[in-house]
């Protein structure tokens, strides 16, 4: 890779984030807060991890305004109750949730 340049990958997985993390080759997990709660779990998480893998750095970014509200629990409440969580979710995240929470 040439200087300037960089590589950022999205990763699903199952398991520790440092074993995925190890297995990609990666060397940043880049984490999300919301408010001081995400803050507080993400500090332990990222000690522990330090601690497993100290090589292993975690960045911190603060959510948008306009995202900060949302959280998983909520969107599938709204998708239980029959709302559209389309606003909240990716196409394929939104259609899986009508199809789970609209069998009989």
């Amino acid at each position: 890779m040439e200087p300037g340049t960089s590589v950022v990958d999205i990763v699903p997985f199952d398991g520790l984030v440092i074993e995925a993390a190890a297995r990609c080759g990666a060397v940043a997990l880049v984490r999300g807060l919301r408010d001081g709660t995400d803050f507080d779990y993400e500090m332990q998480m990222a000690g522990m991890n330090g601690r497993l893998a100290p090589s292993l750095v975690t960045l911190f970014l603060p959510a948008s305004p306009a995202v900060r509200p949302i959280t998983a629990t909520l969107v599938r409440q709204i998708a239980k109750m029959g709302g559209d969580v389309s606003p909240f979710v990716p196409p394929g995240v939104a259609k899986a949730l009508v199809d789970r929470f609209t069998r009989v």
